[in-house]
């Protein structure tokens, strides 16, 4: 019965007051890991799913009588459905798969809350129905993460990665395992044993693992960094994975010509380490995909200018041309997405 339930939010009918007319039994029932997750796990504008962690299918149905729209995050502030239209009486089916895990976060981080946390939100948000089912595992491929805060999942506004970002542009089968983690580097991500070592083992055949980490190398001289660049992209092709190095973002520092052309943005180290030209080294000699994000990025930003390029990073609330804000994240999360597709990593069928 609960899930038929047609539920607008806000509205006059919300989904608490819809849930409170649901039998007592429909709404206090916990399904078993097999029978799916619906409607009844669900209070107005949020869902929580008591279950261990794992990977999980998410099929929502938005829309109603009235135009609405809706977006849909989870865990850790990831946007997993960026925010979608519905014309009055046109509802849409929508899919994707999320990673649940503890940490829920960044790996270094708090746990978090137990089980697996949605919020519906949006200009208009219309929630018709939601079902949560454990991905079947042969189909279901992930895209691990292994960064540093400008890749993390931020916990608090109004940081965000690029990581945070990226499942909302990937469709049900394929989900982002983000264990980026603030202020790490390649020596340090290795050393910790929360980090690689912790991924390393989850790694299966034909999962992807996008590796950048350069912003916080800064005293790591460039046979070490090289190194470490390798060790990362033998551990998860020992696994069965498939590595893919990515350049680091740039950070937002200009030129009076209004270029990027400068150490401190193109990510060059105090010791004369360029990290992305090292990076692309390896990729070469390794034959290993490359993303060229600072490249991507760089023309970006240059492209916006000195002020339009202000909104992608924090620097009108922090004065910060490191981190990205959402708006920020959420394009170079496009970036990664384009880059993921023209490459042949992902099918088309799997991204938005």
């Amino acid at each position: 019965m609960a899930r038929r339930l047609s539920i607008t939010l806000p509205a006059a009918l919300t989904l608490a007051a819809a849930l409170s007319a649901t039998p007592a039994h429909a709404r206090t029932q916990q399904p078993g890991p097999g029978s799916g997750l619906g409607l009844e796990n669900c209070t107005a504008g949020a869902c929580h799913f008591e279950v261990p962690p794992g990977t999980y299918d998410v099929r929502v149905r938005l829309g109603g009588e009235a135009a609405a729209s809706t977006g849909i995050s989870g865990e850790t502030r990831r946007t997993l459905l960026a925010e979608t239209p519905t014309g009055a009486g046109e509802p849409v089916t929508r899919g994707f798969t999320v990673n649940v895990r503890t940490p829920e976060g960044e790996p270094t981080g708090p746990d978090g809350t137990a089980g697996f946390d949605l919020v519906v939100g949006g200009s208009a948000p219309a929630l018709a129905d939601i079902r949560v089912t454990p991905a079947a595992g042969r189909h279901t491929r992930q895209v691990f993460l292994v960064g540093d805060s400008t890749v993390c999942d931020q916990p608090g506004d109004p940081y965000s990665g690029w990581g945070q970002q990226l499942p909302q542009f990937l469709r049900k089968g394929l989900s982002v395992a983000n264990y980026a983690d603030s202020g790490e580097s390649t020596v340090s991500y290795l050393a910790d044993p929360r980090l690689f070592a912790t991924v390393q083992p989850l790694i299966r055949k034909g999962d992807l693992v996008l590796i950048q980490l350069a912003h916080n190398d800064k005293q790591t001289d460039e046979p070490t960094y090289r190194a470490n660049l390798e060790t990362l992209v033998a551990g998860v092709r020992e696994k069965g994975g498939r590595p893919v190095l990515v350049t680091p973002i740039v950070r937002r520092w200009f030129n009076a010509d209004g270029t990027l052309n400068n150490d401190t943005a193109l990510l060059v180290n105090g010791l004369g380490v360029d990290h992305p030209a090292v990076t692309r080294s390896v990729a070469a000699a390794h034959d290993v995909p490359l993303i060229d994000l600072t490249t991507r990025t760089k023309a970006l930003v240059e492209s916006l200018g000195v002020e339009g390029s202000k909104a992608l990073y924090l620097y009108n609330e922090k004065r910060d041309n490191t981190h990205t804000s959402a708006q920020g994240a959420t394009a170079y999360a496009g970036l990664v997405r384009d880059e993921l597709l023209a490459q042949g990593l992902v099918p088309e069928r799997l991204v938005r």
